[in-house]
């Protein structure tokens, strides 16, 4: 079964560009216990991690669309990611609601690119979702431009984590993660190299903030989604960037489980954005980003 997006976009309140599946089917978590607890530390959540189908049924119930996606860091974990294949045909099953994002490992080489192939023609995932810091990679390194060609071919853009991460803070060394190859900087090169591939900046990018701003502002093809952090806390320059020269390239995403849409809707109804920006950032832009604008109700 291969996803098919039911999706009626006129009738969403809103499209979360970025939500984890962190428990499949069988119980099995994304990530290892130590990083869970970590990651609920720093985030001050203990709050449940619904399977798929529970995630589309709270994102139905909110009128709202949900791109839904694992993090493959096999190598650098020593751990089994979530099944993409899985979180495919789960979103297949909610196609009304949730569009399914793959992740590979991009150190696996071949592998990698076999099963991003895999993926986005058999499955019909719809984007991609890389961490550099916890899948310990840079992604300016040339090695991985194969993977980046194969994407841009297929016409999928992918969202790529910046900034700080909460997963492994706290942690001795930070778990051995290291925050320098989650600089937007790093995306620059891609952007260049690969103009027709869209890439999203994932989150504030503290410390990097004005790094970010630099790349979206320069590259057509670099978007910034706003999750990972409550919208009270957006740094100043991001929230003027946001109303006015990058109002057509940021998109809503609340990083669920650990931060609710509900707690990121309520705190963004408060920040100074301008009223017709508001309905570009919860749902126009990740629209026509997906290709969604050109899509007919079902």
């Amino acid at each position: 079964m291969s996803y098919v997006s039911a999706l009626d976009v006129a009738s969403l309140t809103a499209i979360d560009m970025h939500v984890h599946v962190e428990v499949d089917g069988r119980g099995h978590n994304a990530l290892p216990q130590e990083l869970i607890d970590a990651a609920s530390r720093y985030f001050k959540t203990d709050g449940p991690r619904p399977g798929l189908d529970d995630i589309a049924r709270m994102y139905r119930e909110r009128k709202m669309a949900a791109v839904v996606f694992t993090v493959d860091a096999r190598r650098a974990l020593g751990h089994l990611p979530n099944s993409s294949e899985e979180i495919a045909l789960g979103a297949a099953r909610n196609n009304d609601v949730l569009i399914p994002f793959g992740s590979v490992d991009p150190t696996t080489g071949a592998e990698a690119l076999e099963r991003a192939r895999l993926l986005a023609r058999d499955y019909g995932v719809r984007g991609f979702k890389f961490h550099p810091t916890v899948q310990n990679f840079n992604p300016s390194d040339q090695q991985f431009y194969p993977l980046w060609e194969l994407l841009e071919s297929f016409g999928l853009p992918a969202v790529f984590h910046t900034g700080q991460a909460g997963i492994g803070s706290g942690l001795p060394g930070g778990f051995g993660f290291k925050l320098g190859l989650s600089n937007p900087m790093l995306l620059d090169a891609v952007a260049a190299d690969f103009p027709e591939f869209q890439v999203i900046m994932a989150h504030p990018s503290v410390p990097w903030q004005d790094e970010a701003i630099a790349v979206a502002t320069h590259k057509a093809n670099v978007w910034i989604d706003l999750s990972g952090w409550s919208p009270k806390y957006f740094p100043e320059k991001l929230v003027q960037q946001a109303n006015s020269v990058l109002q057509n390239k940021v998109l809503f995403g609340s990083d669920f489980p650990l931060i609710t849409p509900d707690r990121w809707m309520n705190d963004f109804a408060s920040l100074a954005i301008k009223d017709e920006v508001r309905p570009k950032i919860l749902k126009d832009n990740a629209a026509r980003l997906l290709g969604l604008d050109k899509q007919s109700s079902p």
